[in-house]
């Protein structure tokens, strides 16, 4: 089933319909990409799931005491019983490991840092500021009186009921109010940064990549060019669907083309062939919100060191396509899976997989390090030096492993969160 526009002459494919009736107030008369749809679902001020639930992260009233747990299964008790009490939170590991989670991110900051020059720290999406906290405790306390007196923080949030709870929890130290601000907007609206910043700086995403916008893509089989997707109300009003379009948003391009880089040639051609015999459609999601973020960073911070952590797979995913989503919410302290991103009701969150090869190459590519084809400007980026560790290997290194370790030598930190990474990523003439 089809239709023609009459103004745009574009073929529009019908995929499939869902009863989504408060999730159609998310698009509006005219269709809109996914990543539009994702990104109103999200963070939208009327129906947006972060915006409208200041409990959307959650906050422990206390640390957890691991030290006192017997093991696994004191742990995992213990942890559903914190769930149960918060019925719609999420609880971050910079939040169930604090403050010893935000001390190793701080300590991997001290040893890579120009210390002869103030230290900035940018951080985006703070969640509930106990990174910021955590990081400043860790600073005052153990790097020379002239790093904390002289640093700032700063933390770029989209939420305005999480840029509160920042203050708050920042604010239990007196001291950290004259280092620390929140600046209550999107990281990736360029017009927010203001000037160019010359001076080197950390950027630290914490669980923030996997509930950026991304777009979707779609081809008939293994060959055929990718469609964009788009988003659109049926006629009834209560239902949504997808519309496929040939590739034109620059941003959706720009992300294809970093994906196709570097592909091997004959892998292409034993594609092509299998094509003929086994054709099958495809559906991809790409990080443009990730591309426009690092396209912004790069051009206001240009002397940045970013560190970020997030999935780097998710389980039991039902949605199709490569990198898909999680689309879940809780209720009575259990997770509830959408089976369809259009389902979403702002009481959902929406969160991806981050895939570390492809952002190392978007990393280098935004710094102009890395040249998209036909570009033969003499014009070359810095390069960078880039890292990815396991969340284990991280904190072994940089964290104290026995803060967070049972008395029969279990440590969820280290044992649990196989399926998340750090990356790191300085400037060449930030290392000596």
């Amino acid at each position: 089933m089809f239709t023609r526009s009459p103004t745009t002459k574009k073929l529009f494919f019908f995929f499939r319909s869902h009863k989504s009736h408060f999730s159609t107030n998310i698009v509006g008369e005219k269709p809109v990409l996914v990543r539009d749809f994702i990104h109103s679902a999200l963070y939208d001020p009327k129906h947006g799931y972060f915006s409208q639930r200041s409990r959307s992260v959650g906050v422990l009233e206390r640390s957890i005491r691991f030290n006192q747990l017997e093991g696994r299964k004191a742990y995992m008790n213990h942890l559903d019983k914190i769930y149960k009490r918060s019925d719609i939170s999420w609880f971050t590991p910079v939040e169930l490991f604090k403050p010893w989670y935000a001390h190793g991110i701080a300590e991997a900051i001290m040893r890579t840092s120009q210390l002869s020059v103030p230290l900035q720290i940018y951080e985006i999406g703070g969640g509930s500021g106990i990174c910021a906290k955590g990081i400043l405790d860790y600073i005052m306390l153990n790097a020379p009186a002239r790093i904390y007196n002289n640093m700032t923080y700063t933390s770029v949030e989209i939420s305005p009921s999480l840029a509160e709870i920042q203050k708050e929890t920042v604010g239990e130290v007196r001291s950290h109010l004259s280092k620390f601000r929140v600046e209550c907007r999107d990281a990736a609206d360029r017009s927010g940064w203001g000037d160019i910043k010359q001076q080197p700086c950390w950027v630290i995403m914490l669980e923030v990549l996997d509930n950026l916008p991304h777009d979707l893509v779609y081809s008939e089989n293994q060959v055929f060019p990718w469609k964009e997707v788009w988003v659109e109300k049926q006629h009834d009003k209560e239902s949504l669907f997808e519309l496929y379009k040939p590739l034109e948003d620059p941003l959706i391009k720009r992300c294809v083309e970093i994906v196709e880089l570097g592909k091997n040639q004959s892998v292409s051609i034993a594609k092509s062939v299998w094509s003929k015999v086994f054709p099958k459609p495809r559906r991809c999601w790409l990080p443009t919100g990730c591309l426009k973020l690092l396209d912004v960073l790069h051009e206001v911070l240009p002397r940045m060191s970013l560190i970020a952590s997030d999935f780097s797979y998710l389980p039991d995913v039902s949605i199709p396509g490569e990198r898909a989503p999680l689309v879940s919410t809780k209720k009575d302290g259990r997770s509830l899976d959408y089976n369809s991103y259009l389902d979403t009701k702002g009481d959902a969150d929406i969160f991806f997989p981050t895939d570390f090869w492809l952002l190392e190459r978007m990393d280098h590519y935004c710094s102009g390090w890395m040249k998209p084809h036909g570009d033969n400007s003499t014009k070359q980026g810095k390069k960078r030096r880039t890292l990815v560790l396991e969340t284990s290997a991280f904190m072994e290194e940089f964290g104290l492993p026995s803060k967070t370790r049972t008395k029969d030598g279990y440590n969820p930190l280290l044992d649990d969160f196989k399926n998340t990474k750090f990356y790191l990523s300085v400037p060449t003439h930030n290392i000596k």
